[in-house]
C-alpha cells in the first residue's frame, strides 16, 4: 500500500479527478494549501505597489492505493495535471509514501482491504 500525496494548480482539480476516475480511483481527500517551488512567488499590483506574492494557491490530494494502482495513478494526476505538451514550472509534485497500514473505522476492516 502507498499513499500518494500530489500538489497541483487549483485549475486541474477538476481534471485530475475526472482522470482518477477513468483509472477506478475513487477516493480522495483534497486539501486547500498554499506554498511556492522554483517559481518563487510571483509579483502583483495592488492599489499602484508592486508586491511579491511568496505563497501560491495550491491543492493537495492524498490518495490511498494498493500497489497495483499506484502507476495507473500517477499517470492519471501526470496527464490531467500538466500545462501543455512539456509543462511549465508550476504544474506541481507527486510524492509516493509506504503506508504501513488502513484501517476503516466503521468495520475495523485493516491493510488492502480497508483502502
Amino acid at each position: 500500500m502507498k499513499l500518494i500525496v500530489a500538489i497541483i494548480q487549483p485549475n486541474k482539480l477538476e481534471l485530475v479527478k475526472a482522470a482518477l476516475t477513468e483509472v477506478e480511483v475513487f477516493r480522495l481527500t483534497v486539501m486547500d494549501c498554499q506554498g511556492f517551488g522554483r517559481q518563487k512567488g510571483q509579483t502583483e499590483v495592488y492599489r499602484g505597489h508592486e508586491i511579491t506574492v511568496n505563497l501560491l494557491r495550491k491543492v493537495q490530494l492524498q490518495i490511498a492505493v494498493n500497489d497495483d494502482f499506484v502507476q495507473p495513478t500517477v499517470d492519471a494526476i501526470i496527464k490531467a495535471g500538466r500545462t501543455g505538451e512539456k509543462g511549465e514550472i508550476v504544474d506541481g509534485k507527486i510524492f509516493i509514501l509506504p503506508m504501513d497500514d488502513c484501517i476503516r473505522i466503521r468495520t475495523g476492516e485493516r491493510g488492502e482491504e480497508a483502502v
